[in-house]
Formats: structure tokens, C-alpha cells, sequence
């Protein structure tokens, strides 16, 4: 079999036709090495210094760059208060836990991160659940809870971890936020399942854009279905106080699961689970996660003093909106799509994948470190150039971005909005 390298993606190669395991990885790596010797491999790039608007990048020829390619929303992980609690808490405990929670590695920290995170929710300390990552606190949670005499009802946008956890299940997808798609699953679903789960996320990770969680919500108490939401790219953004996409709704309370990770707007690492308290307990002592990995480090202290920070200095979060709303108007004025983003997450959309690549490029070489985004991520004909925006960007550095992207605009056939708007 043979692969035409110009029109491939990572997808191509995950099982070809007659082709051993080491078969399959001697190609991709010819592939790897043709998207290199193109300029187009922009993954795996090393970086020098820590996240932040700014990074240092590269092994041979290293040089700063304007960085949207981290999730670090807020600039926590370089807040002098968060690296202070962090190295507080190893200074107590030490690096590591050693041990996995239920053997051993559970210390008070994790007890008062536990508690921290379900008051940052309204919610008492023991409807929380504290994973190692955010992923497996999808995935471990989902494998867990749903089993083969169970359903998963799953928008077709929502991230990889989850459909991960639903390898044990039935699953049914529907189209992105389509609600009559999603009542005729319910429908057809109401007695053949003994549990019903519709899994959304508030904010989705590749347009930016957002669940309709009031109607969603409606939709699955009609058909006595249970909601769970991963609001990872909304906590600590979105919502009146920073608690997301789900409290303007009213509905904070009544969500059945909510899941999110500290990996993001609190810098650092893990994942929790909030939820009925029955439920956490199920999970502590029945995901595979809790019971065989070992806990999250000392260091996890930093998470407790950034979701402080949520409260105590709320100007990161209106200083990230003023960045957002600017950056997002000045694309759209030169008639670039940034699709239907409500969010930090902006994507440039493009459409080929090779251009997208070639744009990438670009960028980097101007100083300008993005992630061109391509299938298997996004729609073939969908691909784009998705970037994070942070508190911590300065105007300066949002203008030499848009100067380069109109400069890109000129030299290449990126995707345009109809309307134009005025800048």
C-alpha cells in the first residue's frame, strides 16, 4: 500500500493493511521526515522556558517566541503565589507521594484540595474527586460508571478522553450541538438502557465555542437521562464569578458530573470529578485510576492558592477578556473566520491542511508560535491555525500576530467570512 505523503494525515498510519507494528512505524517516520524537510511538523517543538505569552523555543537554533499554544489562560503557572505554595508544599512533604490513594498515598493536601475544589463549586467536600490528570479523570471515571448494559450519548466534538472512557459502553454520537439529533437519540434510547448519560463539553477545545447547557439539560430530565459536562476550557474564564459555562445558568447545582483539570487556568496538573457525593465514593473505590496509579505530588499545593486567585484578583480574568474581544475583532475586520468562538480559544480557519501547514510556518518563522490544527482533529477541509490567548499577551505582542496573519492573508487562500467587519 502505498501513502500519498501530500495529502496524508497522522490518521493514515494508525493501521494499515498488511503492515506489522514496526512496519507501520518505519513509514510514518519516512512521513514525519517528508512533513519536516517541508517545514510543516510543528509538534513536539521544544520549549526552554515555562509557559507564558513569551516562550523560548527550539534544540538547535533556540530563540523567543510570541506563544498561544498553552492553555495557561490566566498566567498562573509563573504567579509568584502560586510557585510559592507549590514549593511550600514539597517543602513539607517532599516530591512524590509514593503510593496510590487507597494504599497510602493519600495525604491532607489532597484532602484540602478536595475540599477546596468543591467549595469553589458550592458543592460539599465529599462530591469531589481528585485524579492524577484531567484525562483520566474522564476517562477512569466514564469506564467505571458506564457498562455494556448502559449508554453514552456523546456530541461529536467532545475530547478524545472521553471517548476513551466509553470503550465498555454503547455509544451514540450526535452532531455538534444539534439538540433535535440529540432528542430523537434520547428517544429512541428511553428503554433499551438501563443507564442514559449525555456527556457535553461547555467549552469545545478546537472552534471555542459553547454547549447550549439550559437546553441540553431540559432535554436529557425529559427523557430521565443524567448530564455530565467537561468544562475545562471554561472554569476560571467564563461564567459571572469564573466557575464557567455552566453557573449563568443556574444550573451549577444540578449538573450530575462535572469534570475539569488543574492543567489549565490553575497551572498546574491533574484532574477532578464533582458530583453526587454516593457517586464520588463509587468512584474513589471503583476507578481503576484511584485504586492501581499513584497520586498527584506535593507541588498540587500551587492548585489550592490558584483557585484563590480566582476570587482574590479577578483583573487576570477581565484583562484575558479585554485581550480576547480585541484580538477576535481584528481578525474578523481583515474577513478572517474565526468561526463561532466564545472563548480564549481562538481558531484562524483555513480549510486545506497542507496550507494550514505552510501558514504554520510561516508564523514560526516571523516568531510566532501557533498550532495548525488538521484532521484527525478537525473536519478534513476544516483545518486551522488554533491559538490561546492569555492575560498575560501584551498589545503589542496580539499586533504583531494580526500584522503577520494579514500578511498571511495575502500570500494564500485562507478562508474569509462573508461579512466584513469594521476594525
Amino acid at each position: 500500500m502505498s501513502i500519498n505523503f501530500e495529502k496524508a494525515t497522522f490518521k493514515d498510519f494508525e493501521n494499515i493493511p498488511g503492515y506489522d507494528m514496526m512496519q507501520r512505524a518505519d513509514y510514518y517516520y519516512e512521513f514525519l521526515e517528508y512533513m519536516k524537510s517541508r517545514g510543516r511538523h510543528h509538534y513536539r517543538l521544544q520549549n526552554n522556558t515555562g509557559c507564558g505569552s513569551v516562550m523560548n523555543v527550539g534544540e538547535t537554533a533556540p530563540k523567543d517566541y510570541i506563544s498561544f499554544v498553552t492553555s495557561d489562560y490566566l498566567g498562573f503557572t509563573q504567579h509568584p503565589k502560586v510557585k510559592q505554595a507549590a514549593i511550600d508544599g514539597i517543602e513539607k512533604y517532599g516530591t512524590g507521594t509514593a503510593a496510590t490513594p487507597l494504599i497510602g498515598g493519600y495525604y491532607s493536601f489532597h484532602n484540602e484540595l478536595e475540599a477546596k475544589i468543591a467549595s469553589f463549586f458550592g458543592r460539599s467536600r465529599d462530591e469531589s474527586v481528585v485524579f492524577t490528570t484531567g484525562y483520566t479523570a474522564n476517562s477512569a471515571t466514564l469506564q467505571i460508571l458506564l457498562q455494556k448494559e448502559d449508554i453514552a450519548i456523546v456530541d461529536m466534538a467532545v475530547h478524545a478522553s472521553v471517548y476513551e472512557g466509553c470503550i465498555l459502553t454503547n455509544r451514540k454520537t450526535f452532531p455538534h450541538n444539534d439538540l433535535d439529533a440529540l432528542e430523537m437519540i434520547l428517544q429512541a434510547s428511553q428503554e433499551k438502557y438501563r443507564t442514559k448519560l449525555v456527556i457535553i463539553d461547555g467549552v469545545y477545545s478546537q472552534d471555542g465555542d459553547m454547549a447550549p447547557i439550559k437546553e441540553i439539560y431540559r432535554l436529557v430530565k425529559k427523557y430521565n437521562a443524567y448530564l455530565m459536562i467537561d468544562d475545562v476550557h471554561g472554569i476560571g474564564i467564563l461564567g459571572r464569578t469564573g466557575r464557567g459555562t455552566i453557573e449563568d445558568t443556574g444550573l451549577l447545582h444540578h449538573v450530575d458530573i462535572i469534570s475539569g483539570t488543574f492543567s489549565k487556568t490553575f497551572g498546574h496538573l491533574g484532574g477532578y470529578i464533582i458530583t453526587h457525593k454516593t457517586l464520588a465514593n463509587f468512584i474513589r473505590f471503583q476507578s481503576r485510576q484511584q485504586i492501581f496509579s499513584a497520586t498527584a505530588p506535593p507541588s498540587s499545593t500551587g492548585i489550592i492558592k490558584a483557585l484563590e486567585l480566582i476570587d482574590e484578583e479577578p483583573h487576570w480574568r477581565e484583562q484575558l477578556w479585554r485581550n480576547i474581544d480585541y484580538f477576535k475583532k481584528e481578525l474578523n475586520g481583515m474577513g478572517l473566520d474565526t468561526g463561532t468562538t466564545c472563548s480564549a480559544i481562538i481558531p484562524v480557519k483555513i480549510g486545506d491542511p497542507h496550507i494550514t501547514g505552510d501558514v504554520g510556518r510561516q508564523l514560526i518563522e516571523q516568531g510566532i508560535y501557533t498550532n495548525p490544527i488538521i484532521y484527525p482533529a478537525v473536519a478534513r477541509k476544516d483545518a486551522r491555525i488554533r491559538m490561546s490567548v492569555m492575560a498575560t499577551h501584551q498589545k503589542e505582542h496580539l499586533d504583531k500576530t494580526l500584522n503577520a496573519f494579514e500578511d498571511m492573508s495575502k500570500k494564500f487562500p485562507i478562508t474569509r467570512i462573508k461579512k466584513r467587519f469594521k476594525k
